[in-house]
């Protein structure tokens, strides 16, 4: 349910959001509604992250991996978070592209607001070790690793 990410991203199903606690425990959740505001701006729907929302409080500094799972690259970003509150003024405008896709099937208790610093590219470690494969090649690979067909 991801929006406005460029491919192969366009195509990855959750975003993993990568936080810390104060005492430096690592947590990755995944995250299902999220939404690229623009190049500077990432948000997440706080749906059931309740670690994840403590973790920000305590530790600003995440990280979110995006990967098309049958092309098996992506990118990820890092940043900074903030928890916008329903109460908060901006909460409405940052909301609004998660509540498109969510309608009214999930509450959305809080918005992640990721400040994107840097981005980089994921890729699987075949892209390094058979790099003359085909695109479509390294899908047809991962639809058999994962007992899967595309759609026609």
């Amino acid at each position: 349910m991801s929006q406005t990410l460029q491919p192969p991203e366009e195509h990855a199903v959750l975003c993993w959001l990568a936080t810390s606690d104060a005492d430096n425990r690592p947590n990755v959740s995944p995250k299902e509604i999220y939404a690229e505001l623009d190049a500077e701006r990432l948000v997440i729907a706080d749906i059931a992250s309740a670690r994840s929302v403590r973790n920000i409080h305590a530790n600003p500094a995440v990280c979110v991996s995006f990967v098309d799972v049958f092309l098996q690259r992506g990118h990820k970003v890092e940043g900074t978070a903030k928890i916008i509150a329903p109460d908060a003024t901006e909460f409405a405008e940052l909301a609004a592209p998660l509540l498109a896709m969510t309608g009214e099937a999930f509450p959305i208790r809080n918005v992640i607001l990721v400040h994107i610093s840097r981005r980089s590219p994921i890729l699987a470690p075949s892209y390094l070790f058979y790099p003359d494969r085909s695109e479509a090649e390294l899908r047809a690979d991962a639809y058999a690793s994962y007992g899967v067909a595309p759609r026609s």
